[in-house]
C-alpha cells in the first residue's frame, strides 16, 4: 500500500513536466494579457505616490494583488505611518491565506514542503482559479509557469504606467486614473447582483465610508486608518451575522 502511494505521488509530480510548463504558460498568456491593462493603471496611480519605474516593477512582481497595492501607493501618497501600510496590505490580502489552505488540498501527498511555499507565494486570484480547477493534483511546474508569466506581464504594465505618467498630458494621466476604480466596480457589481448579502455589506462600505469622513472624532483619523477599522468591522459584522453555510461537499 506504500509503495503504491509513492507510485502515485510520483506520477502525479515528476513525469509530464515539461508538458505541465507549457500547460502553464498557455493558461497564463490570457491572464497576464489582463493583468498588463490592470496594472497599467495601477501605474499611474503609483506615479503620482512618486514611485519610480523600477520600484514600481519589483513592487509588483513581488506583490501582484491589485487591491493592496492601490491601498499601499495610496497611503504612500498621503505620507502615512509604516504600521498602516503594512496594516493595509494585511487586511486586503487576507484572501490569499485562505486561497493557499484551498489549494494545499490540490498538491500532491509527498510534495516537499518548499514547493507548497512557493506554489502559495504563487497564488493571485486568477493563478487560484486555474490551479484549483486543474485535473487531478496541481503539479508545482503548472503553477509557477502559469505565476510566471502573468506575473512579467502584471510587473511590466505597472512600470509602463508610471513611465507613461510621466510623459503624457495631466489631463490623460487622469483619466487613465479612473480605470483602476472602472476595475474594483467590475469586481464588486457581479457578486452584489448575485448575492444580497454582498450587496448589503458594498452598499454599507460606502455609506460608512462617507459618514466616517465628516464624524467628529473619526474624521481625524487618516483616510487609511478609517479603511483599514471599516474592513475589519463590516467583515467581521458581515460574516457574524451571514456566515457561509458549509455544505459539506469539498472536492479535494
Amino acid at each position: 500500500m506504500e509503495d503504491r502511494k509513492k507510485k502515485d505521488v510520483e506520477k502525479a509530480a515528476t513525469p509530464g513536466v515539461k508538458s505541465e510548463v507549457v500547460s502553464g504558460l498557455r493558461d497564463g498568456v490570457p491572464i497576464a494579457m489582463g493583468y498588463f491593462a490592470v496594472a497599467f493603471s495601477l501605474g499611474i496611480i503609483a506615479k503620482k505616490a512618486g514611485i519610480t519605474a523600477s520600484l514600481g516593477f519589483v513592487s509588483s512582481f513581488f506583490t501582484r494583488a491589485s487591491a493592496g497595492e492601490y491601498g499601499v501607493y495610496t497611503l504612500v501618497a498621503i505620507n502615512a505611518a509604516y504600521v498602516e501600510i503594512v496594516a493595509m496590505s494585511l487586511v486586503a490580502n487576507l484572501r490569499y491565506m485562505l486561497m493557499s489552505a484551498a489549494l494545499s488540498q490540490k498538491i500532491a501527498p509527498g510534495t516537499p514542503w518548499y514547493h507548497r511555499v512557493l506554489m502559495a507565494c504563487c497564488i493571485t486570484d486568477e493563478v487560484f482559479g486555474i490551479s484549483v480547477n486543474h485535473k487531478g493534483y496541481t503539479p508545482p511546474a503548472y503553477t509557477y509557469s502559469a505565476a510566471l508569466v502573468s506575473t512579467l506581464c502584471w510587473a511590466s504594465g505597472c512600470a509602463a504606467g508610471i513611465i507613461a505618467g510621466g510623459l503624457l498630458p495631466s489631463a490623460i494621466v487622469s483619466a487613465l486614473s479612473v480605470a483602476l476604480y472602472g476595475m474594483f466596480i467590475a469586481i464588486i457589481m457581479p457578486p452584489s447582483r448575485n448575492d444580497r448579502n454582498v450587496l448589503y455589506a458594498v452598499a454599507a462600505s460606502f455609506a460608512l465610508s462617507g459618514l466616517c469622513a465628516i464624524a467628529p472624532i473619526v474624521s481625524t483619523w487618516s483616510s487609511g486608518t478609517r479603511t483599514i477599522v471599516l474592513t475589519v468591522v463590516i467583515s467581521s459584522v458581515a460574516a457574524f451575522l451571514k456566515p457561509i453555510k458549509d455544505t459539506g461537499h469539498g472536492e479535494a
